[in-house]
């Protein structure tokens, strides 16, 4: 890049520069909009419209809100003339727009202009003349007082033939290329054409500054503006316009800074369509006001319809990064995001008519036609914990627990990083329901069965290597005593962490959801239930977090079903039961049964006694009052102290120091 050396600055300083607008914060209401979609918008396109793209087109832009629209240049062709007799003679021009024409500083082309607005309501003639220059030396080849004199010529023939035509006439002028021109001459131009019109409270003129080519920083324009504001003559009766293009990228800014420094109208086009780099992007400035506060006085609220509309009749596309209107631009993939919006509209859930402040949202979606399920968070391998979480609430209803959260987002986003994939939705409950709510593939529980005994006794039936067993589990509650079960089927050690629940919905209807997380071996493990039965979807959530364990795997065929006898046998007799008992009642001699015991096991007889005895203590130490001599008495122990000794030798506490505890023990 080492031609930068033939170019230098071709903007023009003031000949008094001041800042006074930057002393100001912020715009405090909406300039006066003119639309020039139809005329500098549409002499953009590769294309241009037809007359009925463009007839459709200027009914989008009334439905907006635009009360000027400039239609067209009516001497440039006759698509142009026939659209603006059109308006006219269909009478499609509501009473509150104004529509507005351009036309050079010629006199044959001013003449034909007028032809075109015959009978108008309203309508401002924009006039135009170069003044730049490069313009006057290069193109033009005419000296100051030359231009200066085409400007007053034509200023003087709009004057003649709007007293000589039917209707009812504004005028407007740009100095053309103004963002090259000298500004104490632009002034000089601008005062000339003034001095012909004249006007008054009640028939103001437009001056018109475009930055034709955007050449300079957004401050060095600002100050430009503020000098003509404060020099140019009738100010009170002028309504002083802008027209930014972008060539610069700050097309915005110049917008923007230009209002604070007296700017009281601003041209452009939906979403910056023009020549070059486009014109000033009228949907983000609005869009910027209304995020501070400020009404802009024009309707986006429907954005998608208008991104249709303008894509289909220009055959532009509207970028997906595009501020407001873009399909990204709401949208978070990054987890660190999702989860600050995720919190940020849980907080606004609490407090829904409360100013906006959710982070990386600068506005609510919402408020033009977005959807937060579908535009806000979406997941990809970048995606989140709080992403996952948002999507499976909004849209399917389920309140992930946050110590779940985490691993499900893992899970999630995995999926998405090895299908090199946007995840929708729908996916992303499906794989959550694969991974969660149906994944039982080692055992399930067909029904179970409750009577109350000394707590909650439990008879499960479980499925489990092709064959079926009854199997029992006394506990706390109904779940306590489903989970002990399991773990004396499958001779599993684990605690159960988690136990959340909610309603998906209202109505008789409704379904529950119950998520459990156990803990194995420092290791969490998740399962979902969802059934209309509070108790079903506990326990197939316990099914699943249970089928997750590496024992539960490597067990592959069904329990002994002799043990299985056995096992429930001391569950239903621990009281009273012995080892010779239990001999008679299963047929066996005693050395047989204590080694068959402890080898499919891995425990004797003493010790499955024992346990059995003191989850019976634990379900009566937590759930009634009975003392602790009594409760070891119901438990088999006539001796406290020798049941003293074995509960703080088993769970590290004594009886009375587990009772008064807030957690349980395994």
């Amino acid at each position: 890049m080492k031609n930068y050396e033939k170019y230098e600055r071709q903007y023009f300083m003031p000949p008094e520069v001041t800042y006074d607008w930057v002393k100001k914060e912020y715009i405090t209401k909406a300039p006066i909009w003119c639309s020039v979609d139809l005329r500098d918008g549409n002499q953009a396109l590769i294309e241009p419209m037809s007359l009925d793209e463009k007839l459709e087109f200027f009914q989008l832009l009334v439905d907006v809100g635009f009360k000027e629209i400039e239609v067209g240049f009516p001497a440039a062709s006759d698509t142009e003339y026939n659209f603006m007799r059109a308006l006219i003679e269909r009478n499609m021009i509501p009473d509150d727009v104004t529509v507005q024409v351009l036309t050079q500083a010629r006199e044959h082309i001013i003449r034909k202009t007028f032809e075109a607005v015959k009978g108008a309501p309203h309508a401002v003639v924009h006039l135009y003349n170069s003044t730049s220059l490069a313009q006057r030396e290069q193109v033009f080849k005419k000296s100051k007082e030359e231009i200066k004199k085409i400007a007053i010529d034509g200023a003087e023939l709009l004057k003649k033939l709007a007293d000589e035509t039917e209707g009812n006439f504004t005028f407007e002028y740009s100095p053309e290329s103004f963002s090259g021109t000298e500004v104490d001459y632009a002034l000089e131009v601008c005062n000339a054409v003034l001095d012909v019109w004249k006007p008054t409270s009640d028939k103001k003129a437009i001056i018109n500054l475009p930055t034709t080519v955007e050449n300079a920083m957004p401050h060095v324009f600002a100050s430009q503006v503020e000098y003509m504001s404060k020099h140019m003559k009738y100010r009170e009766n002028v309504v002083l316009s802008l027209h930014p293009h972008n060539d610069r990228g700050v097309g915005i800014c110049d917008a923007e800074f230009g209002i604070l420094a007296g700017a009281d109208r601003i041209e452009g086009t939906l979403f910056g369509n023009g020549e070059r780099t486009g014109n000033v992007d009228i949907v983000t400035l609005g869009m910027n006001m209304f995020s501070h506060g400020v009404d802009p006085e024009l309707d986006f609220s429907n954005m998608s319809k208008l991104v249709e509309v303008y894509e289909r009749c220009t055959r532009m596309q509207v970028s997906p990064r595009q501020p407001y209107a873009g399909e990204l631009v709401f949208t978070a993939f990054s987890g660190s995001h999702q989860d600050a919006i995720a919190k940020g509209m849980a907080c606004r859930e609490k407090n829904p008519n409360g100013k906006w402040t959710v982070p990386y949202l600068p506005i609510d979606p919402k408020d033009v036609g977005r959807t937060y399920d579908s535009d806000v968070i979406r997941i990809n391998s970048q995606s989140g914990k709080g992403g996952v979480a948002y999507i499976l609430k909004q849209n399917y209803g389920m309140t992930i627990p946050d110590k779940m959260r985490e691993e499900v987002g893992y899970t999630v986003k995995g999926v998405s990083d090895r299908r090199h994939m946007e995840l929708s939705p729908q996916l992303v409950y499906q794989i959550f329901e694969e991974h969660y709510v149906n994944d039982m593939p080692y055992f399930q529980i067909a029904e179970c069965h409750f009577k109350q005994v000394d707590g909650i006794m439990a008879e499960a039936t479980i499925s489990h290597g092709g064959q079926v067993r009854t199997v029992a589990g006394n506990g706390n509650g109904r779940l306590d005593a489903v989970s002990n079960a399991l773990k004396q089927y499958f001779n599993v050690s684990y605690e159960l962490s988690v136990y959340e629940e909610h309603s998906m919905s209202t109505g008789s209807s409704a379904k529950a959801v119950t998520y459990v997380g156990i803990c194995c071996d420092g290791k969490m493990y998740w399962g979902v239930g969802i059934d209309e039965d509070i108790i079903k979807s506990s326990i197939a959530a316990l099914c699943v977090a249970v089928n997750k364990l590496d024992a539960v795997k490597q067990l592959e065929q069904c329990r002994d079903e002799r043990l299985n006898e056995i096992m429930n046998y001391i569950q239903e007799n621990y009281l009273t039961v012995t080892l010779e008992e239990l001999t008679e009642q299963m047929h066996l001699s005693k050395p047989y049964l204590s080694k068959y015991i402890k080898e499919k096991s891995g425990k004797t007889f003493g010790e499955i006694v024992k346990s059995v005895r003191m989850k019976k203590a634990r379900t009566l130490l937590k759930n009634t009052s009975m003392t602790v001599e009594n409760i070891a008495d119901s438990v088999g122990y006539q001796n406290v102290e020798h049941f003293n000794r074995l509960f703080k030798k088993k769970y590290g506490m004594t009886p009375v120091q587990y009772r008064n505890s807030k957690q349980d023990v395994k």
